[in-house]
């Protein structure tokens, strides 16, 4: 279970001011294997809330618990192991190392782990999206759109109980969306993960437990 608790971040907390949240300074609980997303306009914080979520920040007020834990109390060595077995995360500036290729990126990812997809399955994810012919390619020479969908695979190799992401797919067409969701979806099933997502507008690519405003 995710439980947050009168979050406010510090650096957002005068633009924030007066304004209604379902989130920022409200008691939310989102549990296991929910499917959430949270919509907001550009300047109110979802990059922050994800970065949160993962515990990238502590400069806020209020607490993040994950079953209880108190992210922000966490010692590195203890945050490695969360984000290895329990959260996952699709970042929006995607974070690949772009001297590797692609295929280098999500095995990079996948390895560090006990295994929740064979090779095999990473190829067929690849089939999937559309990026099969680019796997050998560097990240660096790769379109947005073909990298984003490689950061999609990439957080879906790993064990996860909930899966965070930052508008995926704000560089995919309509087409690519619908591809890239059904994978997502899939996974999460498979799983019985929990996912959030963020968008500026909703959507209905999946069928949604709560959609919730920021």
């Amino acid at each position: 279970m995710l439980t947050l608790n009168n979050l406010m971040p510090e650096p957002l907390r005068e633009r924030l001011s007066g304004k209604t949240s379902s989130i920022w300074k409200s008691t939310v609980q989102f549990e296991p294997g929910e499917w959430i997303n949270v919509t907001a306009p550009s300047g109110t914080g979802k990059t922050t809330f994800i970065h949160i979520l993962y515990g990238l920040r502590k400069d806020y007020s209020g607490t993040a618990l994950l079953n209880q834990t108190d992210l922000r109390s966490l010692d590195p060595d203890a945050l490695a192991v969360i984000r290895q077995q329990k959260i996952s995360i699709i970042f929006q500036d995607l974070k690949l190392f772009p001297h590797l290729t692609v295929i280098e990126n999500i095995e990079l990812k996948r390895i560090l782990h006990e295994p929740s997809c064979g090779a095999e399955q990473v190829t067929a994810m690849a089939e999937q999206l559309g990026i099969a012919g680019i796997l050998n390619q560097p990240a660096a020479i790769c379109s947005y759109g073909e990298q984003q969908r490689a950061a999609i695979i990439r957080a879906l190799v790993q064990p996860f109980e909930w899966l965070i992401m930052d508008e995926p797919f704000s560089h995919l067409d309509n087409n690519n969306t619908m591809k890239a969701a059904a994978l997502i979806a899939e996974e999460c099933k498979r799983r019985r993960a929990g996912f959030i997502i963020t968008d500026l507008d909703e959507n209905n690519l999946f069928p949604y437990n709560r959609k919730l405003h920021l």
